[in-house]
């Protein structure tokens, strides 16, 4: 993560917010007196809430790790080619 001090992100706002979004890394702001933040893309902000949402969610993480198993052991639900073509808009 880049990091940089609240005069030089104030100074250089918009191009600190430009990178932020454009790149989709987040950017640290330190501060000499004080807790630091960060500065995120709302778009990577909503990304992070969802990743922590599943999980946070236990079923949701067992039915994904059932799911992982099944196809690794190659026992898992194969669609025909017709359902495929209907999946994918064939």
């Amino acid at each position: 993560m880049d990091s940089t001090t609240v005069n030089k992100f104030r100074d250089g706002l918009k191009s600190f917010v430009e990178q932020v979004i454009n790149h989709h890394t987040p950017l640290r702001v330190t501060r000499r007196t004080g807790s630091d933040f960060v500065v995120m893309s709302a778009e990577d902000w909503e990304r992070d809430q969802e990743t922590l949402y599943v999980l946070q969610n236990t079923n949701l993480m067992r039915q994904i790790a059932d799911s992982s198993a099944t196809h690794k052991a190659g026992s898992g639900y194969a669609p025909t080619k017709e359902q495929l073509d209907e999946i994918v808009g064939i």
